[in-house]
C-alpha cells in the first residue's frame, strides 16, 4: 500500500484515555499532536459509538489540530477500518489501542483486539496499548504475547511513570552506585470522591483497584526492583463491609453492585524479589477531592531513595553515605505521557526515513524499539503480579471469615 509522508495514526477506542476530558491528566491525542504537529495524519477512529466519535471529531475540527483530522473516518470495527482504509490506499503507522481492557488481551473473539490489528495491518504498524492489558485471567494473555512477538510489531504499553525523569534518575543511580536494594515500599492513596464510573467500583467489571489502578506502582516496583517470586506474594484487604471500610463521599450508589463484587477499601501486599529484597505495596481508597497521594521508598546499604507525588509534582529525595541530609531533585514540566509517545514516534520516523533505501530482511523483523520501556511481555508480568495480589487478598479475607463462623 502507498503511504503518506506523514505519520498516519488510527485510534481504536474514542474514550477519555485517548481524547481526554476536563477531569483527567491523560489525553494521548493531544500529546501526539504536540509531538508531530503538521506531520500527523489521523486516518480513522474505531469505536462502536457514533455519538462519541462525532463529538471527538467536532472538537478536533474546531481546534488548532483540525488539519491533522481532515479526512479522518469513523469505523465501527477493526475489520471495517481495514476495508475502508484500503480504499484510500492507506495503512496506519501507529495504532493507539485505548479501548476498555475487557476487549483486549486474549485470543477470544470480541476480546482479541491486538490479534485483530495484526491480522488487519500486519507488521508495518507500531502498536501502543493501554494498561492493564486485559480484564481476563493473566494466563489468557500469554498467547497474545507470543502472537505479538511472532508478528514483529513494535508494541509499547502505557506504563508512563517509567518515563519520569525522577524515576530514570533513581534507576540510573542504583545502577551507577551498584546499590543492592534491600526493600522497596510503595504506597498509593486514591482520592475517590470524583470517581463516578460505576464499573470502577465493581471488581467483576474492572478487576478492582490493585489490577486497574495500583498497577502503575506494582509496575514501578518491578521496574526498579526486578522480578518478583510470585509464590511469595501475600496480601490482606480491608473490605467494604468492615467497620473501617465505610466511605462518606462516594459519587456513586454502590448498592446496585452485588456485595461480593464491591471493591476493597485498602489492600496491603508483600513479597520477595528474586534478588532477595523485600517488596510491599499498599493501596488505599481514602482521600476526598481529586489529588492522589503516593510514594515509593527504596533502601539499600547507605542509601534511601524516596519518589514522591509522581502524578503531580514528581520529586526524588536521596540520602546517601555522603550525608544524612537528603538531596532533592525535581524536573519542572516533565510530562511522562509526552515522553513515552516521543520515544515511540521517534522510532517510527526513523523507520520511515530509512524505508526508501533500506529494505527489511524479513517481514517478521521487529521494528526498532530499543527505547521502549514497557513491552507487552513485560506489561503482562505486571498484570500477573497484580492478579496474584488480588487473589491473595481475597483468599485471606475468605479464610478469616470462615474462621470467624
Amino acid at each position: 500500500m502507498e503511504q503518506t509522508d506523514k505519520i498516519t495514526v488510527l485510534f481504536v477506542g474514542a474514550g477519555n484515555i485517548a481524547f481526554g476530558n476536563d477531569n483527567v491528566l491523560w489525553n494521548h491525542s493531544q500529546r501526539i499532536e504536540n509531538r508531530l504537529g503538521a506531520n500527523l495524519q489521523v486516518i480513522g477512529i474505531v469505536d462502536p459509538s457514533t455519538e462519541r466519535v462525532t463529538q471527538v471529531l467536532e472538537q478536533k475540527q474546531s481546534s488548532l489540530a483540525a488539519p491533522c483530522y481532515q479526512g479522518a473516518q469513523h469505523y465501527h470495527s477493526v475489520e471495517d477500518a481495514k476495508l475502508g482504509l484500503a480504499k484510500g490506499v492507506l495503512t496506519p503507522d501507529l495504532v493507539i489501542l485505548g479501548s476498555p481492557p475487557y476487549y483486549r488481551g486474549t485470543e477470544h473473539l470480541g476480546r482479541n483486539l491486538e490479534l485483530q490489528i495484526i491480522a488487519a495491518f500486519g507488521s508495518s504498524c507500531t502498536i501502543f496499548a493501554e494498561k492493564p492489558v486485559s480484564t481476563a485471567r493473566p494466563e489468557q494473555s500469554f498467547p497474545v504475547v507470543k502472537a505479538l512477538a511472532a508478528s514483529g510489531n513494535a508494541v509499547s504499553v502505557g506504563y508512563m511513570l517509567r518515563y519520569l525523569k525522577v524515576v530514570q534518575h533513581a534507576v540510573n543511580m542504583i545502577k551507577q552506585e551498584n546499590i543492592r536494594i534491600q526493600t522497596i515500599g510503595a504506597r498509593y492513596t486514591c482520592a475517590y470522591s470524583k470517581i463516578r464510573k460505576i464499573d470502577w467500583w465493581n471488581k467483576a467489571k474492572q478487576c478492582g483497584p490493585i489490577v486497574e489502578q495500583a498497577t502503575h506502582f506494582a509496575d514501578l516496583c518491578r521496574y526498579i526492583g526486578g522480578e518478583v517470586e510470585l509464590p511469595t506474594v501475600n496480601a490482606l484487604a480491608l473490605e467494604h463491609d468492615e467497620k473501617s471500610g465505610t466511605l462518606s463521599s462516594m459519587a456513586v450508589d454502590e448498592s446496585i453492585i452485588a456485595e461480593e463484587d464491591r471493591i476493597p477499601r485498602a489492600t496491603t501486599a508483600f513479597w520477595k524479589y528474586e534478588s532477595g529484597a523485600l517488596g510491599t505495596l499498599t493501596h488505599n481508597i481514602a482521600l476526598h477531592g481529586i489529588r492522589y497521594s503516593n510514594e515509593i521508598i527504596i533502601t539499600g546499604d547507605g542509601y534511601q531513595l524516596r519518589l514522591v507525588d509522581l502524578y503531580t509534582t514528581p520529586t526524588l529525595h536521596i540520602r546517601s553515605p555522603e550525608s544524612e541530609a537528603e538531596k532533592t531533585y525535581t524536573y519542572p514540566h516533565d510530562d511522562p505521557f509526552y515522553t513515552e509517545f516521543a520515544v515511540l514516534l521517534d522510532s517510527i520516523e526513523a523507520r520511515k526515513a530509512g524505508a526508501a533505501s533500506i529494505s527489511k530482511k524479513s517481514t517478521n523483523e521487529p521494528l526498532e524499539a530499543a527505547s521502549i520501556l514497557s513491552s507487552y511481555e513485560d506489561a503482562c508480568k505486571t498484570y500477573e503480579l497484580t492478579w496474584r495480589i488480588r487473589d491473595a487478598s481475597e483468599e485471606s479475607t475468605m479464610k478469616r471469615r470462615q474462621e470467624a463462623t
